[in-house]
Order: structure tokens, then C-alpha cells, then sequence
């Protein structure tokens, strides 16, 4: 399969008019590079912040709530893309008031396929930015796509540095990590993690970026990153594990062709076996002999 994840401005939108041909502008041209899985950022659909205007945008709370409100329209402007380009979507994650998990916003990633089925994954641990300076909370569980590309999981940003969530996603071909961060080392952590978890799991993880400055909300208005596909550094896989990627900071596309017989290959027989070695770790895990030697 050939795979398009992001590294995505935001853009102070005049109209819905215009986001949606945005949308639609990046998706036609991943399409027509023959991409079948495209990943946008996390915290991308913050632009649609500026839809309701400058003040509500530059305003912490009033921000989170736009973006909120206008979140059916933008799902069913990515379910059409996906069945009109026939590719599977991860769009920018957003904030989303969802009564039956909190008062509060949670941080969702919607998924959606060529045959108009849709899922999403909301994040689960939040970074001290989202717990101070947002009071996002953590959303609903862990969830595992079956799709025609193969098992596909989703770690958003701060979750791709924990290993207990890639061991719950063990069974998972792709890792999607969409992600936002302001500085380099934040883009180091999660590019870290995503390379840790493609090396645990013995799968492909795909990170994408916002990039760029956007001084009209204060949620996302400096972001660094790009886009990059990692697998586990064995057979069949680059020595490196970096299968793809694009160039720091700057805006489009980053490619990769990923074979899932590779996956497969590898985790039956790697030079290393981690994936099916993991439960070794138990009981070993939980007792360490404290011996003085100073």
C-alpha cells in the first residue's frame, strides 16, 4: 500500500467554502500520487476556529468550543473524500464535547473508509499544556481497525510515548500518530515513541505534524514537525526503521510503500522476536534487587 501522512499548516479560514476545498485540495493530490491511507495532524482542525472569527479564535475557551460545533460538518465532508477518492482518511483530530464521557472536551481523531464506515479514536493521556491550558480530558478507549489495508490502531501524540498502549495495539499492522508540537524536543519525544513502538510491535507507525505559526489561537500557534513512516530496524525494513520522511517544517506530503507481507514476515521471523518474546518481561518486571556498591 502506498501511505500520505502530513505535515499540515493552519490556515485562518475567510469561509467553510474554504476549508473544504483545502481539504479537498490535499486529499485530490495524496490520491493522485496513489496514497490509499492519508494521516492529518493532531489538533489540525483547530482552523475551523476561525470560522466563528478572530476574537472567538484568540479566546482559550470559546476556541475549543468552535471547533466542537463545526465537527459534523467536517466529518461529513471527509466521509464524501474518502468514498469519492477511494482512500481510508485519519483526519486532524479535534476538540469534541462528548456528554457521555465528560463535561469536558476530549482530544478525537475520526478514521473513515472508501465504503463509508467511520470510527475514531480519542486520546488518552494529555500532555500538562492539555490539562493547564485546555482541560482536555482523556476520552474513550483503545480501538482497533479492521480494514481492507489491514489492522490499523491510532496513538495520539503524548500516547505514542507509552508503551502499554502499543502493547494493547499488538495486533495492529499500522500505529497512526498524528501530533502537534511546538518544539523540537516535543517533536523528538513523539518521534522517539513512534519508532519505539514500530520496534516493540514489529509494525509500521505513521507520524504527522501540524507545522508553521498561527498567532490567531493560542492552542496551536507555533508547531515543528514532519511527516515520517518507521518500521522495526529488521528484515525487510530499512536498518535505520525510518521507511519515510519529509522535511522539518516544511508544509505537504511525505510518501511511503509499505508492504504488509513484510510485516507479517518480520514477526514471524525477525532477527529478533519482541513482539512474541514480550511476555517474558512478566514477573521479571516486578521486583528489582536494590544492592549497594558504592
Amino acid at each position: 500500500m502506498k501511505i500520505a501522512t502530513s505535515a499540515y499548516p493552519l490556515d485562518f479560514l475567510a469561509s467553510w467554502a474554504d476549508y473544504a476545498a483545502k481539504i479537498e485540495g490535499w486529499v485530490a493530490e495524496a490520491a493522485g500520487n496513489g496514497a490509499e491511507l492519508l494521516l492529518f495532524p493532531e489538533y489540525g482542525a483547530m482552523e475551523l476556529t476561525t470560522l466563528a472569527g478572530a476574537e472567538t479564535a484568540a479566546h482559550e475557551e470559546n476556541s475549543i468550543i468552535a471547533v466542537s460545533d463545526r465537527m459534523d460538518d467536517a466529518n461529513a465532508l471527509h466521509a464524501d473524500l474518502a468514498t469519492k477518492y477511494k482512500v481510508h482518511i485519519c483526519a486532524a483530530s479535534a476538540t469534541v464535547y462528548d456528554p457521555a464521557i465528560s463535561p469536558r472536551p476530549v482530544n478525537r481523531a475520526h478514521f473513515f473508509t472508501p465504503t463509508g464506515a467511520m470510527g475514531h479514536q480519542d486520546k488518552q493521556i494529555m500532555t500538562r499544556y492539555e490539562r493547564d491550558g485546555m482541560d482536555v480530558v482523556g476520552g474513550g478507549p483503545l480501538h482497533l481497525f479492521d480494514t481492507a489495508l489491514g489492522k490499523i490502531g491510532i496513538l495520539i501524540c503524548y500516547d505514542s510515548e507509552f508503551p502499554l498502549f502499543g502493547r494493547a495495539l499488538h495486533d495492529a499492522d499500522l500505529i497512526l500518530v498524528p501530533s502537534c508540537t511546538e518544539a523540537l524536543a516535543g517533536y523528538s519525544r513523539v518521534r522517539i515513541g513512534s519508532m519505539a513502538r514500530a520496534l516493540e510491535t514489529q509494525c509500521v507507525t505513521v507520524m504527522s505534524s501540524t507545522v508553521g505559526e498561527a498567532p490567531w489561537c493560542p492552542h496551536v500557534d507555533a508547531s515543528i514537525g514532519m511527516g515520517g513512516v518507521f518500521g522495526p530496524p529488521d528484515t525487510g525494513f530499512p536498518q535505520t526503521g525510518v521507511i519515510s520522511e519529509g522535511t522539518l517544517g516544511q508544509p505537504g506530503w511525505t510518501y511511503a510503500e509499505v508492504d504488509p507481507a513484510a510485516i507479517a514476515h518480520v514477526r514471524a521471523d525477525g532477527g529478533v522476536l519482541g513482539r512474541t518474546h514480550w511476555a517474558e518481561q512478566d514477573g521479571r518486571d516486578t521486583f528489582v534487587t536494590a544492592e549497594r556498591l558504592r
